[in-house]
Order: C-alpha cells, then structure tokens, then sequence
C-alpha cells in the first residue's frame, strides 16, 4: 500500500534517518527525519495557480512543537498548544531564511511549510532537523526550488569545534553557531559567542558548513527516487519593458538616487514609479510587469553607481559608517536609559532592573526553566515615517529583539554577582538600516546607566554585499535601500576583545569564504569605531544605581529553615513582605533575595529572616515582644519563632512586686539569654541589658527568696511547688 523510501547516515555519531511515502501523502513533498531518537515532520504545499496581480513570493514557514513529543501535558487552562512560543518563532525563522532565496524568482505561488516535532529525546535540538527536514520536503515537491541545502549547529567545548553538540554539550560551550548552505557556498549564519576572534568564528563557519555535505547528499539521494516532477515554470522576456523604461526614467531615477536624505529620495523615486507606470502601462503591458522591471532597474542604478564609482546612495565610500550620537540618562526615574542615533536610524533604549520573583518562567520540550534577561524590541510604524497596525509583536521584532540579547547576553555578569532580573526594552524611533545593531548598541548604554557591571560595552554593525559576477564590493552600515537593493544582510556584534554575535541573510545563492572574510575583517574595523563612539557618552557602568532601583541582598539560611521563612500556605513571607514592604525571594538550596527600594525595609526584613532560621546562643542580646504576663514573669518571642521566659526576678534590679509594674503584653524589650535547658527552654534577663542602648549590663546575683524563684516555663515555679506540699 505504501511505497516508503528511506536513506540513512551517520552523522556526528548518531544517525540520521530520511523517510518519505508513509506520512502525509497528500502533500507536495513530506519527510520523516529522525535524528538519534528526535523526530520531525516537514511538509512542503503550494498552490498550483499564481493569485491575481502576486507581485511577491508569499512563503510561510511553521515550525511547531508539539507537548506529546517530550511526554509533556501543555499547561493552561485549556491543555492544547496554542499561541507560537518564541523558540517557534524563531526557528521558523531560522528556516525560512536559507530556503527563500533558492526558489526560482519567478515562481510566486503560495507556498507553505509546516515542520512538526513528533519525539524529542532531549539530547538533539529538533530546529537543525527541522531545517534539513523543510529542506527535503522542497526537493520532494517538485517546486522550482534550487536547494538542497544543508544545516548544522557548530559549539566550540574544552577549546575544539564540535559539530551537532548535544543539549548537555551546549551548557559548557562557548559558541552556538548555526550554519546553512548549499554544497558550494554559505546561505545563512546565526549565532552567540563569547567574544571570539574573527578567524575563530569563520573558521566555525566553514567547519559547519563542511560538516553538512554528507546531508546534502543524502538529500539529493532520495530526491532521486522519490521526488516528483518538475513544475513548469513559463519564462517571462522583459528585455523590450527594461529598455524603454531606461529611456523613459533612467537618468531621472539616477537622480533620485543621489539624494542622500532619505524622505526626499523615496518622493523623487516615487515620482519616476508613477511617470512609468502612466506612460508604459497599457496594452502591451501590465501594471505588475512595469512594477517589476522597474525594481530590475533601480538594482542596475545602485548596484552599478557603488561598483563603478566606490560611492553610495548617501556619499559615502564603502567603508565609512555615518555620525554616530549616544546619550545616556535621558529619560527620569527609569533605571537606566539611553538613545542611540547613527545617521537615520535611532533607539531609545531602557533597562530595568528587578528581583528573582520578575524573572520569566519558560516551559519548553527540554523542561521548565527560568529566564533573567528580557530583551524586546519595538518597530513602531512611525519610525519609517509611515502609519500601520499596532498590535503584538510580529515575527521581525521577536528575531530582531533575540539578535540583539545573543549580542549582549555574553557579557552579562553571573547572576551569583548580580542578582537581578534584567529587562531592556528598545522602542526604534527612526529606521534606515539596521535598527538592531543599533538596539545593540543602546542596551550597553543603558544597561551601563542602569550600573549593571558589564566588563565591556558591545557594539553592533550591519554590512552588505553587491556581487555581479567577479565584481563584489563589501559595505559597512548599510542603509534600508542597500539592504533591500543588495545581496546581503551580515551583521556582526561584538566588544573590544571579540565576537558576541553574528548573523547572516544571502539572497543569491551564497557567497564565498573569502568574501566572509573581507566582510568580517571591515566589520571589526567599524565595531571598533562605533565603540569608540559610544565611550564619548559612557565608557564604563555607573559606579552606583539609582535610588529607584530595588537594592538586594542576598543572605544563606540552612535548607530545613525554608519551611519556617515560607510558613504555612506562604503565610510568613507574605507577613514579612506586607509589613517591611521589600520582596523575598527563596531557592531550593537556601539562598535569600531581599529587594527594596528602601534600605531600611531591607534591613528589616534580613533580620526578621535570620530570627526565624538562626539558633539562639547563651549570652547574646536579642530584641523582642511581650506575648504573655504571668504572676512569676513574662514569656517574651525573640527571633520570629523563638519563646523564652524572663522570670520576676530577671526584669528589675529592685525587687519587682508586680510584672506588670515592669512589663505588659505588646512591649517591645532587649533581652539576654541566660540560659537554654536540654528541653530547649529559654531563660531570659531584661535587667541585664540597657533598654535604651541595648548594651549588657553588670548584674550581681540576687540574695533573699525571691531570687530562688526558677521558673520552668510551665506557669510554675518554687512558689507553685511550695504551695501544693502546703496544701
């Protein structure tokens, strides 16, 4: 019934395992891909017919994972997965950015890719096998897609490259890397390092990339066999629409592009779009035709203008970055606050600091865990001078916003040295290239405001790339018409002493080793430059936070004192909580946060911690409350849980005829305790301490019967005792 095709390999010491024929038949191409014991679906459909007047390639790419695989019931209310979580998002992302560039530039079907996790074995992240899954599902399809291309994921542990490291593997590594490509060039890279030379990172590049060729091969090898026939693809001559449309508008297109600012460019290339479209669009051709070759048309100017001349759109050479103006402290009561301007493009940056109870609680395949760094980026429409829909962030925020944290992440301090939740929020509030790398750059100064002790500030920069055969000229700070208009999108972060993060979009099909190299060599010499701008406003963190910020104290209290600083039903630390007003927050191993704004809330709160976990020691002096008056003294609570007995003849040098002449229920009293019985009864002395200074004082014994009065903490003493052998 089901004619199933199979191919496998070892790969990086596990195997890997194609399969199609048996899963979702219906669909343009399907793959099982199982790696180790990780097991994904890819699934590949596209509409046979082109929708009227599509002028763009409509691809969507779903990665989702499904609770079952890792043996997980999803949480919530309604126990079914729902909205993507942020590691879908961005894996869908990650494959969608290598793919799209190799379908075939007239094909402009709607196309969807749907990659399911089915099994996780905890040990192999499935978004590499989801690529090479997507990847196959294309080449089965018979779609015009140019691939296959290859994945792999490159850590660098105990000082070696390492393909494919396991989950377990990355908790050591010093580089996660993401590469993909096809058998001759590199499509896409994605990555955090901390702080790794160049030449480290290309060499990663490049080890990756070689370490997927056994997949791409085994990809065209069941492609093969199984792949279904090519879809015609009718060709499409435009040559006689290019031509007179150069005579029409070429010099005047020209022109508009040697506007350097960016609002009366767009209005002057507006206008040449709207003279061609008024005198070429007839019978002889359609709006879409003329709106295509006219985009053909202002490749060939801007692309040709910077490889023959060196200069571009705005003047500059290739390697100069625009004028660079940082701030810090700009905005009042916030914690930490900066904005970041390079020519057009500008981010208000805001960090805020916050305690262990603000930290974002993630529930993943791999488990549950707790995140203390928060990056989000805002891309409001008005930054681009336009209006549009404001709701919750789309795709390109949440991966710009992920960009930048793998840029920062690297340098934060341990949170054993700070311990603080770390929120930064990056609100773009003007757009022309490379909003992120300039997110990058504000969260160091705001972080730095905020006086988080970073070692080293990160900067950011985004290059491009215009290849016409052998001809390649490599641009540092790309402007949005050089990026829309160019072959790449290559943008590096990093601090004085190396690479934080890289990241790399092609739209051709992939570029060379050396290139990468020109490209990371001029990168570093812009970092370089734009940190010594930065510095201008803040070269090192604040030596102080702002009053505004919680300060915490981080105290150790021994494991079976948990119980007793919770309470039952977490009655304690919401007492302790509500009534010095600073937040507690406990770990399983013992440690205690203490935040607050006020230092004296703080110190409350510390020491009513340490009375409820401390052991009360003979001889010390401790500060507590009356709870209960009795004829032969007062029982008074010291410590939160602690009780003890300062006996009649304790409270006063003189002769006391009444406690209540001394003491009364609710009095607060410093007290010294005399002595702890084997049943762990507490005898206190109030006259042996100075009430309003809190210092021991001498005390001689007392002579008479009185001073032979002991009593036992049961509400009897020698009197009790006497008066029953009477009775």
């Amino acid at each position: 019934m089901f004619k199933i095709t199979r191919r496998e390999l070892e790969w990086a010491g596990r195997p890997l395992v194609f399969e199609t024929g048996r899963l979702a038949r219906q669909a343009d191409g399907a793959v099982l891909v199982t790696y180790g014991e990780t097991t994904v679906l890819a699934t590949a459909v596209a509409e046979k017919k082109i929708k009227p007047g599509q002028d763009f390639f409509p691809l969507t790419v779903h990665y989702q994972e499904k609770a079952f695989a890792a043996g997980k019931i999803p949480g919530g209310f309604f126990k079914r997965e729902g909205r993507p979580t942020e590691k879908e998002t961005l894996t869908s992302r990650l494959i969608d950015r290598p793919l799209r560039p190799l379908f075939h530039p007239n094909f402009k079907n709607d196309t969807q890719i749907i990659c399911t996790v089915l099994a996780h074995d905890l040990e192999n992240d499935p978004d590499i096998v989801s690529m090479v899954a997507a990847s196959a599902a294309l080449c089965l399809s018979g779609m015009p897609f140019l691939g296959p291309i290859g994945g792999a994921r490159v850590g660098h542990v105990d000082g070696r490259l390492v393909l494919n490291p396991t989950l377990e593997q990355m908790k050591t590594t010093s580089l996660d890397l993401i590469v993909a490509g096809t058998a001759n060039a590199v499509m896409m890279v994605e990555s955090e390092a901390k702080e790794l030379s160049e030449q480290d990172m290309l060499e990663a590049v490049m080890f990756g990339q070689r370490g997927f060729q056994p997949v791409i091969d085994t990809i065209i090898s069941l492609a093969e066999a199984a792949a279904k026939p090519m879809w015609d693809l009718a060709e499409v001559d435009r040559k006689a629409l290019f031509g007179a449309m150069q005579d029409l508008i070429g010099d005047g297109l020209r022109a508009a592009y040697g506007e350097a600012q960016k609002q009366l460019r767009q209005e002057k290339v507006a206008a040449m779009r709207a003279l061609a479209q008024e005198r070429l669009v007839g019978e002889t051709y359609d709006a879409q035709a003329v709106d295509e070759v006219f985009k053909k048309l202002e490749q060939d100017i801007v692309r040709g203008g910077i490889l023959d001349t060196g200069l571009r759109i705005d003047g500059r050479d290739t390697k100069t970055v625009r004028p660079i103006l940082a701030e810090v402290g700009v905005l009042p009561r916030v914690h930490g606050s900066a904005i970041f301007t390079r020519g057009e493009t500008q981010a208000l940056v805001v960090a805020t600091l916050g305690t262990g109870q603000d930290e974002q609680m993630i529930d993943s395949l791999e488990g549950d865990f707790r995140e203390r760094f928060m990056l989000h980026y805002n891309f409001p429409p008005y930054s681009v001078g336009e209006t549009g829909r404001m709701g919750t962030p789309g795709r390109r925020e949440v991966g710009h916003g992920k960009l930048a944290w793998r840029a920062t992440h690297p340098v934060l301090p341990p949170k054993d040295q700070f311990p603080y939740t770390i929120r930064v929020v990056s609100e773009v509030t003007e757009s022309n290239g490379s909003s992120s790398m300039a997110t990058v750059c504000g969260t160091s100064l705001a972080l730095m405001d905020a006086g988080v002790p970073l070692p080293r500030p990160v900067a950011g920069i985004a290059m491009g790339l215009i290849l016409e055969g052998e001809r390649f000229a490599v641009l540092s700070d790309i402007l949005g018409d050089e990026d829309h208009l160019g072959d790449m999108d290559f943008k590096v972060a990093g601090t004085e002493r190396g690479v934080t993060s890289l990241q790399m979009d092609i739209k051709i099909a992939g570029i060379t080793e050396e290139i990468m190299r020109i490209a990371l060599d001029q990168a570093r010499d812009g970092r370089f430059h734009i940190l010594g701008e930065m510095a201008r406003a803040m070269g090192q963190p604040r030596p102080e936070m702002r009053d505004t910020v919680p300060r915490v104290t981080t105290i150790k209290i021994p494991t079976d004192k948990i119980g007793a600083v919770i309470g039952p039903g977490g009655k304690m630390i919401r007492e302790i909580t509500e009534t010095t007003g600073a937040k507690v927050d406990i770990t399983d191993d013992g440690t205690v946060k203490v935040a607050a704004t006020d230092a004296e809330a703080a110190k409350r709160a510390v020491a009513w911690i340490e009375g409820l976990t401390a052991t009360p020691v003979v001889g010390k002096i401790y500060e507590g409350k009356v709870v209960r008056v009795v004829d032969f003294g007062a029982f008074v609570n010291f410590m939160g849980n602690h009780d003890g007995l300062c006996h009649i003849s304790e409270l006063a040098n003189e002769r006391v005829g009444k406690v209540t002449d001394v003491v009364n229920e609710g009095d607060v009293v410093k007290v010294k305790i005399l002595a702890i019985d084997d049943r762990g009864k507490v005898k206190l002395s109030l006259r042996a301490v100075d009430q309003a200074t809190g210092a021991e004082l001498e005390v001689t014994p007392k002579g008479g019967p009185r001073s032979n009065q002991d009593g036992d903490g049961d509400g009897q003493g020698d009197g009790g005792r006497r008066r029953r052998r009477a009775g």
